[in-house]
């Protein structure tokens, strides 16, 4: 026991919001129990209907996203209930995460659905966001959770939707040892390391399996690599949304008018939209599919890929 605390204590951590790292502690088949563990923290179930199973859904990763700084590499999974469950890490903020998480969750709800099947068949679906920056403006609340409710009594349409959002800043500001479950699964995320990573690892078994498995991972030489294939492409990211950022800046004050700053982050969001169809239509996607993912018009990918196929 001493041998394994004293272990413990000299690990550094890694990045854990990376999301491939993320993907590999919380989306393999030896990482399960610790999914469990972290998904009954975040949902808060009664001790009688917590999450015992889980069946991963996931696809395997395709080489063409490492590189892809606008690529999702989330976690789905279904609970022995039919539960959909999924899990996306945010590092930047592109000013749509609302509007994203309504998207993807609208996907994995009417995508349960094969043709001639009863609406009755449709499964709750949740989706958890786990965001490395400040949405909601309070300055303490880090986990936030959302249903379809009435506007004036409060009453629920049904439980089929429910959205969480946990913000690791807010959480990191908590200064004080975990008093939860959820707060020591924050903790571990904003890379928590040391004798503070020792002693919530040593309380929770399923965090000090996350810890094995991100150090077993990280001897790789391969995956090492990915990791720091997709940490680049996520500071390629936050880079294109800061210099867009910046140019709607200058152009504001250049031309003394606020639209600037909004103007820069349109401009961003359009050229990472477009470098994003590129990337689609290189890996071989359908054009309806590309079309369809990224909200464009099926005559305008289709002329992006005939461009790309010109000698």
């Amino acid at each position: 026991m001493t041998r394994q605390k004293s272990n413990l204590k000299e690990i550094k951590a890694i990045n854990r919001i990376n999301d491939y790292a993320f993907k590999r502690i919380f989306g393999s088949e030896e990482g399960k129990e610790v999914l469990i563990n972290f998904l009954n923290a975040v949902l808060k179930l009664p001790q009688d209907r917590e999450i015992k199973t889980i069946e991963l859904l996931d696809r395997e990763i395709e080489p063409t996203y490492l590189l892809d700084r606008g690529a999702r590499l989330d976690v789905l999974a279904k609970t022995e209930k039919g539960t959909l469950i999924n899990i996306e890490v945010q590092v930047g903020n592109q000013y749509n995460i609302d509007k994203r998480t309504l998207y993807y969750w609208s996907g994995l709800y009417h995508g349960q659905l094969m043709r001639g099947q009863s609406f009755r068949e449709l499964r709750k679906t949740i989706t958890i966001n786990i965001i490395a920056f400040n949405w909601f403006p309070d300055e303490t609340r880090y986990h936030r959770k959302f249903h379809i409710r009435e506007e004036e009594t409060g009453e629920q349409l049904n439980d089929d939707l429910e959205i969480h959002f946990l913000e690791l800043d807010k959480a990191k500001k908590l200064k004080r040892k975990p008093q939860t479950p959820l707060e020591a699964w924050l903790m571990y995320l904003n890379n928590l390391e040391g004798e503070e990573l020792e002693e919530i690892a040593m309380e929770n078994p399923a965090i000090k399996k996350a810890v094995t498995i991100e150090q077993a991972f990280m001897k790789s030489n391969i995956e090492r690599r990915i990791y720091e294939l997709r940490e680049k492409a996520v500071r390629d990211e936050i880079s294109a949304l800061a210099g867009a950022k910046e140019e709607g800046k200058a152009e504001g004050r250049k031309e003394g008018i606020q639209q600037g700053h909004q103007k820069g982050i349109q401009q961003g969001r359009e050229q990472a939209v477009h470098e994003k169809t590129i990337a689609a239509l290189k890996a071989g996607l359908e054009v309806n599919l590309v079309a369809q993912i990224m909200g464009l018009d099926i005559e305008e990918v289709q002329k992006l890929k005939e461009e790309l196929n010109k000698p």
